[in-house]
């Protein structure tokens, strides 16, 4: 578990990383950057991802992450900020105006497993939503969800997995195929209530995971 002081921490960083580089004069940046002052679990390597959001709408404005663990969390969490901030294709780049009227949300994730196959049942059976974000590679192409977007669409299992293959530009059934693989991961998020204000966080349920649902 990751304590809510280090929780905030992680979306205080990712804050400054992006006006630091909206600013490289440093006319309006901050040292809160600095990964060097942070505790040693920002130097453990963690996959990990921000979300921008409109606020108070929460309309996705950007979201760039390392799904694996191949960077120390500091360092990946300030990369990943910008990134999402500047470099998401799906949206123009945002601006210092913009960024005080948007809210960041960091999900830090565990390293992704496979998800028991063998039948499409036992696929379904093995994902528990609100907890487990997916991976779906296949064909060439990858797509990755986080846990939260399952419980703010309301999906079930099944659901989540056919959104997952159509983030990947894959058919919605496509996880069913052989050559498709399946991996799964928890997250512990953090986010703003509002533009640089208080921090907010959740950990994966530890309920007991249900069988598939029906439609």
């Amino acid at each position: 578990m990751i304590s809510r002081t280090d929780g905030e921490r992680s979306v205080r960083l990712a804050r400054a990383a992006i006006e630091n580089a909206l600013n490289p004069d440093g006319s309006h940046g901050t040292d809160a950057g600095r990964t060097g002052d942070l505790p040693p679990m920002f130097r453990e390597p963690r996959g990990v991802f921000v979300t921008l959001r409109r606020y108070p709408t929460r309309e996705l404005r950007g979201c760039i992450g390392f799904p694996l663990p191949v960077r120390p969390l500091g360092e990946a969490i300030s990369e990943v900020a910008v990134a999402a901030a500047t470099e998401d294709p799906r949206f123009p780049p945002v601006d210092r105006a913009e960024l005080a009227h948007l809210i960041l949300e960091v999900s830090i994730l565990t390293p992704p497993v496979a998800v028991a196959s063998g039948t499409p049942a036992a696929t379904i059976a093995a994902i528990r939503t609100g907890r487990d974000g997916l991976i779906v590679e296949g064909f060439g192409r990858s797509g990755l969800l986080l846990p939260q977007v399952a419980t703010e669409q309301g999906w079930d299992a099944e659901e989540l997995l056919a959104g997952t293959c159509e983030k990947a530009g894959l058919p919605r059934g496509a996880w069913r195929d052989p050559g498709v693989r399946v991996r799964r991961f928890e997250a512990e998020w953090f986010a703003e209530r509002q533009p640089r204000g208080e921090v907010e966080g959740e950990a994966p349920p530890s309920t007991p995971p249900v069988g598939p649902a029906g439609r």
